[in-house]
């Protein structure tokens, strides 16, 4: 049982409304009820009657309450011991984001230096539904609009890189132009795998007026570096940061005209007030482009 919940909990007790507890805890109303809903199951019990006019305690949930404050207390009380919140931040991740997660980590430790990190690499489908069953803090991903039940919030813009084989006609010139790349065979993670990208680069071909030639998905970004190494007739579009943390003289890297860029968001469920007495704001000025300024020449 999560001390989350029992926090949740308290706040629609003493406010008898879902919408006021959840402005409470500066948090949206979904992530309220969802938790409510959770520690219901998780008790077996129903803790409020609910009617479109008012919310009522349940005689179980008026019992409940007294020893939901209890637990809140004592988990206070033993912070205050400690002489540190005994706080964890589990933040999803994906490949292409250690220099990005790096400065964010140490951000958020000047902001309250006394937490545990702990990153949790998994698909993006996956990370959205970790997070929306509370098993992640926040995530970070690219492409991502919106997200049902989760605060999307746009924190960086990075540019997508062209990578061919060095024996490819375009690695000589210095930049790769999508028209004269658009009879090779476009190497991309395929949509069930990551939806967010593929989407963005599908919109981006569409607006710049380009039909690509689509080849076999990509699979791990290092693999995609050996296969388009030994293929000079194929080319793969990836996000800067992710094919910088590749080391190959087999294939070069380089910037695209049009430019195509891709947004990177942090994305919660809730604020952060639980984790780090950090709200989102704080979580995306630590991870947004701003703390990467110097390291990107901005």
């Amino acid at each position: 049982m999560e001390l989350r919940a029992l926090r949740y909990f308290v706040a629609v007790a003493e406010e008898l409304h879902f919408g006021r507890a959840a402005e409470r805890l500066r948090i949206v109303q979904p992530a309220v009820s969802q938790q409510i809903a959770r520690l219901e199951r998780e008790l077996g019990v129903r803790l409020f009657d609910r009617s479109p006019r008012r919310v009522q305690l349940t005689e179980a949930g008026r019992r409940v309450l007294a020893a939901a404050r209890d637990a809140l207390a004592a988990a206070d009380r033993v912070r205050a011991v400690a002489g540190r919140p005994a706080a964890t931040v589990r933040i999803g991740t994906t490949a292409g984001l250690t220099a990005r997660l790096e400065r964010g980590i140490d951000a958020l430790r000047e902001h309250t230096p006394a937490f545990e990190v702990v990153l949790v690499d998994l698909p993006v489908v996956e990370r959205l539904n970790a997070l929306r069953r509370g098993e992640l803090d926040l995530a970070l991903a690219r492409g991502v609009v919106s997200a049902p039940g989760l605060i999307v919030s746009p924190t960086w813009s990075e540019p997508l890189r062209a990578v061919v084989s060095r024996d490819h006609p375009a690695a000589a010139r210095g930049v790769a132009a999508i028209t004269d790349l658009a009879g090779d065979a476009l190497r991309v993670p395929s949509r069930q795998s990551d939806p967010p990208l593929h989407d963005a680069i599908d919109a981006a071909f569409r607006e710049a007026g380009v039909r690509p030639k689509f080849g076999r998905p990509i699979g791990t970004t290092q693999d995609a570096v050996v296969e388009i190494g030994s293929d000079p007739h194929s080319w793969a579009l990836l996000p800067a940061d992710q094919i910088a943390e590749t080391d190959s003289l087999r294939v070069r890297v380089l910037p695209v005209t049009p430019p195509i860029a891709i947004t990177g968001s942090v994305i919660t469920l809730e604020q952060l007030s639980d984790h780090a007495s950090c709200t989102v704001a704080c979580a995306v000025a630590a991870f947004g482009d701003a703390t990467a300024d110097e390291d990107n020449g901005m």
